[in-house]
């Protein structure tokens, strides 16, 4: 008898999790399923479903689409490309090298390097800007943060925050009415040899790792004189720890991290 229902591949880059989907539309998944297969106690369990597409041109490898654990659509997930270049070179038996995906925050390059069903993936992130400070009224009080575009938002605190802290103000800023389309949010204390960062994820909560958000922190951190050497950015993350270089010659930003594949499986009837 054939297995029921439609197959996935469960991956992780520093924990943050994913559904990875083979489809040819972008509706193969609706808002409602994704939702459902994300929730980790009733369904797989992840903080999001990344489809991967047949590029609009053939010149590229594939588009991703990404749909949070809520169902919401973000622009782009950094930790879900290294993902789905690790997906697409074991799917199609790829040579280790550059591969290039189109997302809704525009085409971005990535390096695969595989050691086995795991891989250190180095991916250009694309021009990742600081657009400035902003003082947001929240009930919790006025709060400062420095705002990041990685091809998504981003409002960046620096301080010393508790886990509350982040609890309290996560869920306050990345809904605020001052960011109409949402915001992700970054908690952020710089050391001598990185930038700690926890994340409250818009549409998912809080997570172990985002790449765009470790972009975003490494370019404003840089921007605003935080931190000095912007060749080299190491942002540790609850997951642990990427390596940005917000400073190349191009503009663009690059992040290198890890991407492993978990197990697969089949869902539906």
């Amino acid at each position: 008898m054939a297995p029921l229902g439609r197959g996935f591949a469960k991956y992780e880059g520093l924990g943050n999790d994913f559904l990875v989907i083979e489809a040819t539309t972008e509706d193969a998944v609706s808002a409602e399923e994704a939702a459902r297969l994300c929730d980790r106690h009733f369904g797989v369990g992840g903080d999001g479903v990344l489809l991967v597409l047949p590029p609009r041109d053939p010149a590229h490898t594939a588009r991703m689409k990404v749909v949070n654990a809520d169902g919401s659509i973000p622009e782009m997930c950094g930790n879900g490309l290294r993902c789905v270049a690790l997906h697409v070179a074991l799917e199609g038996r790829l040579p280790d090298g550059l591969l290039s995906f189109e997302t809704d925050a525009g085409l971005r390059p990535a390096e695969v390097h595989r050691q086995g069903g795991h891989a250190s993936v180095r991916v250009d992130m694309g021009v990742v800007r600081h657009l400035g400070a902003r003082t947001v009224a929240t009930p919790a009080g006025d709060v400062e943060v420095a705002l990041g575009d990685a091809g998504n938002p981003h409002a960046i605190l620096f301080g010393d925050f508790s886990p509350a802290d982040v609890d309290r103000l996560g869920p306050l800023l990345a809904t605020h009415e001052a960011f109409p389309g949402g915001t992700n949010v970054e908690f952020c204390r710089v050391t001598a040899d990185a930038i700690d960062v926890v994340v409250w994820e818009r549409g998912v909560g809080r997570t172990l790792a985002c790449g765009t958000g470790a972009c975003a922190v490494a370019v404003v951190a840089c921007a605003t004189g935080r931190w000095k050497d912007p060749a080299r950015v190491p942002v540790r993350l609850p997951g642990g720890t990427l390596l940005v270089e917000p400073g190349t010659a191009s503009g663009a930003t690059w992040m290198t991290g890890p991407a492993r594949r978990v197990f697969e499986g089949r869902w539906g009837a």
